[in-house]
C-alpha cells in the first residue's frame, strides 16, 4: 500500500520542508491542487461539497500553479513523486501543458504523474476561451495529444478542437508519465478504464468507494483494459481511522490512498503542525503498511 499526501489549501511557502518530510517519512508522492482564479460569481454547482461553503474556502487561497510547484519540491527531494490532483486539463492548450509535463519529468527523472480531469467551474473554460459544451471529448483529445507529443517522435493532430502539423517535442523523459483520470461520475470512470493509467478518487466513505470501484472495473473488462498489471486506483477513504481500515483497500483493489494528516481547507496551520502531522500519520499507517 502507497500514500499520497495531499497538501491541501494555501502553504506554499511550506511546500519545500513538507516535500523533504513526506520523502523522509515514507510517502510515496505529493499531490498539489489546482486554481487558475476564483471567479467573483459562478453558475456551476461543486460536485463533492457544499458549493457555499467550498467557494467561501477558495475565495484568495493562494494556489501555486502545479508544474511550478512540482518542479520547486523535486529540486530538493530525490525519490517522492508528484502528481496534480487533479489538474484542470481541457482548460489549457494540451501542446502547452505536454511542454511543462515533459519538461518536469525530465528535470525529475520520471517522478511525475498526471492526475487529469475536467473543472467543476463553468468560468474556467469561458474565461479561458475555451467552450463549456464537449468538455469531455476536449478531455480525451487532450489526454491523446499529451502522449503522441510527448513520443519523441513527429506528432499531428486533426479534429474539430485541435489541427496542427507534424511537430516534435524535446526533451522527452524516458519513461512515459502515468496519467490518472479524475471524477466519480460514469464517464469519468469510463475514460479512466478506457484510456487511463489510473483513477483518481475525491473525498469519499469506503462503502461509496467499493461501489466506484466496482463500476471503474466493470467498464475496465468492458474496454479490456482489466489485465494491465500497472493500473493504479488511488482514493481517498473520508471513513478510514485504523490500519485496517486501509488495509480492507487492498480488497478492492486500491493501489495508493490519498490522505492530508491535518484539516486541508485550514490555511492558517503552521509548518509545525504540518511536520509533527506528516511523521504521526507515517508511523501510525504507513509503516505498519510496508
Amino acid at each position: 500500500m502507497r500514500f499520497t499526501l495531499m497538501l491541501g489549501l494555501g502553504g506554499y511557502e511550506d511546500y519545500l520542508a513538507i516535500a523533504r518530510a513526506a520523502e523522509e517519512a515514507g510517502w510515496h508522492t505529493v499531490s498539489m491542487p489546482d486554481s487558475i482564479f476564483f471567479p467573483q460569481s459562478t453558475e456551476s454547482e461543486y460536485p463533492y461539497n457544499d458549493t457555499d461553503t467550498v467557494r467561501q474556502v477558495l475565495d484568495g487561497m493562494p494556489v501555486i500553479e502545479p508544474f511550478v510547484a512540482m518542479a520547486a519540491m523535486a529540486a530538493v527531494t530525490k525519490t517522492i513523486r508528484f502528481c496534480p490532483g487533479v489538474l484542470k486539463v481541457p482548460v489549457r492548450q494540451p501542446l502547452i501543458l505536454a511542454k511543462a509535463l515533459s519538461s518536469v519529468a525530465v528535470m525529475s527523472n520520471n517522478r511525475v504523474s498526471l492526475g487529469a480531469g475536467i473543472s467543476p467551474w463553468r468560468e474556467d473554460f469561458l474565461y479561458n476561451g475555451v467552450s463549456w459544451e464537449k468538455r469531455g471529448v476536449r478531455l480525451d483529445e487532450c489526454i491523446e495529444i499529451i502522449r503522441g507529443a510527448m513520443s519523441g517522435d513527429y506528432f499531428e493532430y486533426h479534429s474539430d478542437f485541435y489541427d496542427f502539423g507534424p511537430v516534435k517535442l524535446a526533451p522527452v523523459p524516458s519513461q512515459p508519465v502515468p496519467i490518472l483520470i479524475g471524477g466519480h461520475a460514469k464517464p469519468a470512470l469510463r475514460r479512466a478504464a478506457k484510456i487511463g493509467d489510473g483513477w483518481m478518487s475525491a473525498n469519499s466513505d469506503f462503502d461509496t468507494l467499493k461501489g466506484l470501484v466496482e463500476q471503474l472495473q466493470a467498464f475496465r473488462v468492458e474496454y479490456g483494459t482489466d489485465k494491465r498489471q500497472d493500473f493504479e486506483i488511488q482514493v481517498m477513504d473520508t471513513s478510514a481511522e485504523s490500519v485496517d481500515d486501509f488495509r480492507r483497500l487492498t480488497e478492492i483493489d486500491v493501489t495508493e490512498v490519498l490522505a492530508t494528516p491535518w484539516d486541508a481547507y485550514d490555511a492558517r496551520i503552521d509548518l509545525a503542525s504540518k511536520l509533527d502531522g506528516i511523521k504521526r500519520f507515517a508511523d501510525k499507517f504507513i509503516a505498519p503498511l510496508q
